[in-house]
């Protein structure tokens, strides 16, 4: 069927979400809250169908194999699982086979101490580290983008981070939990994690490029000084095939609309921000680039993921 009168019925029946994460977390909240917005934009009943395993390969996979007619789209966090998969799984799929719609929610790792330490910055912290490495407790999760940023902060800085004394958690609760109770002099974690914990903890330096809203007083990793490069945590939000994209572009222009109209609707905004997620609007072109942007920079330092 020619993709002009395909798009001309679409959608006429239910749209499945496919979200390759078990229920409970960020991407199955967010589905579920976004869905009645999306849903009266697009004057369809929306699915949440939940695929999670081996590390959203099992959901993204499905997700490829699905006919591309826009009746699956996906909630997803496109960064870093999927670069993940695809670097250190095998995975049967290129980072290029997933186009985004808006990735509302990124995730910067943020480094912090206890509301109490009296640590007041990051500088304070590349000094000390830089006199004896085994001087600070860092608290970290292995294998992830925090710790790849915590050792590409410590290379700029001329710190060798095989002496540093490092605590390793199994996730970033832990971690965080670890940092506010001052367990840790210093834990490295994605910052969104952070904000119910605002109150114990001080920004010390996060890992992004601009200021973000969620965080404005957070200072940026250049204003210590220290000029390293970084990879973004998670890149949340949503997504369909780049099959869809190609064979289906008026679908795909359906589908970015309705999600931005989604975004943009007060009443969106404001039942999300209670829920303390996200409903940005970056739209499909910058998704895409920050994206694809962090799966090359997750290539490059795939030696630190591991």
């Amino acid at each position: 069927m020619p993709s002009i009168l395909r798009a001309a019925n679409y959608p006429s029946r239910p749209i499945n979400v496919i979200v390759p994460f078990a229920t409970g977390g960020y991407n199955d909240r967010l589905s579920r809250a976004f869905a009645p917005y999306l849903e009266k934009e697009l004057g369809q009943p929306l699915v949440i169908v939940n695929k999670p395993g081996a590390g959203t390969q099992l959901g993204n996979s499905y997700a490829l194999n699905q006919p591309a007619d826009g009746y699956s789209i996906m909630c997803t966090s496109a960064a870093p699982y999927i670069p993940l998969t695809v670097l250190l799984q095998g995975a049967p799929y290129k980072v290029e086979d997933f186009s985004m719609l808006n990735l509302p929610s990124r995730d910067y790792t943020l480094a912090a101490t206890s509301a109490d330490s009296p640590i007041k910055t990051f500088a304070e912290v590349i000094e000390k580290l830089k006199k004896d490495p085994s001087s600070l407790s860092i608290g970290v999760q292995p294998a992830s983008a925090d710790y790849a940023n915590m050792v590409l902060a410590m290379q700029a800085s001329e710190i060798d981070p095989t002496k540093l004394r490092v605590v390793t958690y199994d996730g970033g609760g832990p971690a965080r939990n670890a940092t506010a109770g001052a367990q840790v002099d210093v834990g490295f974690v994605g910052g969104e994690g952070f904000l119910p914990l605002k109150t114990k903890i001080r920004p010390l330096a996060i890992f992004a490029a601009e200021k973000v809203d969620w965080y404005p007083s957070a200072p940026l990793l250049a204003e210590s000084g220290v000029k390293s490069d970084f990879v973004e945590g998670s890149q949340r939000g949503w997504a369909v095939t780049t099959k869809l994209k190609n064979e289906q572009p008026d679908i795909y222009k359906f589908l970015a609309g309705a999600v931005e109209r989604a975004s943009k609707n007060p009443q969106a905004i404001e039942a999300l921000e209670k829920q303390e997620l996200a409903t940005t609007w970056y739209g499909p072109e910058a998704s895409d680039k920050a994206y694809r942007d962090n799966a090359s920079k997750m290539a490059k330092y795939v030696a630190l993921l591991k």
